[in-house]
C-alpha cells in the first residue's frame, strides 16, 4: 500500500502516518494538559512545523547542487524532499529546549511527543512487515507501443530498475518527464520503464512528439493494473527495484532532480 484515499485526496502512506502521529500527540496533549492545567496544543503544532522545516533544510543542503539552477525549487515541497533524520533532530532539539525552560509543561509535553513517535513507529513497522513479501516486481504483462507483450522483469534483465507510472493528462507527470528522460540517458546501468496508465499507443506517441521526448521502454497499461497491484492510486508514482527485483523505494508525486538522485542512491552499491 503506497497511498491512502481520503475523500477526493490520495496521500502517500508516509504523509498519512505523520498526520496520524501529530493527531495522537495533539489529543494526548489536550487531555493531559487539561488535567494538569498545562495547555500545549499550540506548542505541539510549533514543534511539528520546526521538524518539517528542519527536514526540508537538511534535504536541500545535502542535494543543493540540484537546486542551484532552480532556487525557487527549494521552497517547492511538492517534490517530497525531506530528510527525516534531520527533521527528528530538529523537533527533539526544540522539545528538549522547551522542557528545560518550562518545567510546568514537562510531563504533558513529554507524554504527547512520546505518544506521537510511538504511534508513527508502531504503524510504520506493521506496514513494513506486512509488505515485506509483496515488494517484488509484479509479474504482469503489458504491451509496448508496437503491441508486443512483455513483463517488466524481462526488460530489466537483472539490472536495477526504475518504474514510472504516468499519463499524458497529468501535469506533474509532464513536469517530471524531462528529469526522468535525462536520468535514463545518464544511467545506462539502470533500466527505466515508463508504464502509461489508461491511454492508447497513439495518444502516447503524440505526447512524445509534442514534448520532444525520447524515451526507451514505454509500455501501455490501459486497464491500470499496475497501480492496483502496487497499491498506488496516485499519478505520477515511481518505483525503485534493485537488481534482485526487490522494491527499495517508492515516490508518489512529482520527482525533482534532487529527489530522484536520492532514490537512485539506493543503487550506488550495485
Amino acid at each position: 500500500m503506497l497511498s491512502v484515499n481520503l475523500g477526493p485526496l490520495s496521500l502517500p502512506v508516509g504523509y498519512v502516518l505523520v498526520l496520524l502521529a501529530l493527531l495522537v500527540a495533539l489529543v494526548v496533549g489536550a487531555l493531559v494538559g487539561y488535567r494538569d492545567k498545562a495547555p500545549i496544543t499550540g506548542i505541539i503544532s510549533d514543534i511539528f512545523l520546526i521538524g518539517m522545516l528542519s527536514a526540508r533544510i537538511g534535504f536541500v543542503l545535502v542535494y543543493f547542487e540540484h537546486y542551484q539552477d532552480d532556487l525557487w525549487g527549494i521552497i517547492d515541497i511538492r517534490d517530497g524532499g525531506f530528510n527525516i533524520l534531520v527533521g527528528v533532530i530538529g523537533a527533539l532539539s526544540w522539545t528538549s529546549y522547551l522542557i528545560w525552560r518550562r518545567p510546568a509543561i514537562r510531563r504533558t509535553l513529554g507524554l504527547s511527543i512520546v505518544s506521537g513517535f510511538i504511534t508513527f513507529g508502531t504503524v510504520m513497522m506493521a506496514i513494513n512487515l506486512i509488505e515485506t513479501q509483496a515488494n517484488k516486481i509484479p509479474e504482469v504483462h503489458f504491451s509496448d507501443l508496437s503491441g508486443t507483450s512483455m513483463s517488466m522483469s524481462q526488460i530489466a534483465s537483472g539490472k536495477p530498475m526504475v518504474v514510472n507510472l504516468w499519463a499524458s493528462w497529468c501535469p506533474p507527470c509532464i513536469r517530471e518527464m524531462p528529469v526522468l528522460a535525462e536520468a535514463q540517458q545518464r544511467n545506462p546501468n539502470i533500466t527505466f520503464i515508463f508504464v502509461n496508465q489508461g491511454e492508447k499507443a497513439e495518444t502516447i506517441n503524440k505526447f512524445l512528439i509534442q514534448n520532444g521526448l525520447e524515451l526507451r521502454n514505454l509500455l501501455t497499461d490501459t486497464g491500470g493494473r499496475l497501480g492496483r497491484v502496487t497499491g498506488s492510486q496516485t499519478l505520477p508514482t515511481t518505483l525503485f527495484y534493485d537488481a534482485s527485483g526487490r522494491q527499495v523505494d517508492a515516490h508518489l508525486g512529482e520527482l525533482s532532480r534532487a529527489t530522484l538522485t536520492r532514490s537512485l542512491s539506493h543503487f550506488s552499491s550495485e
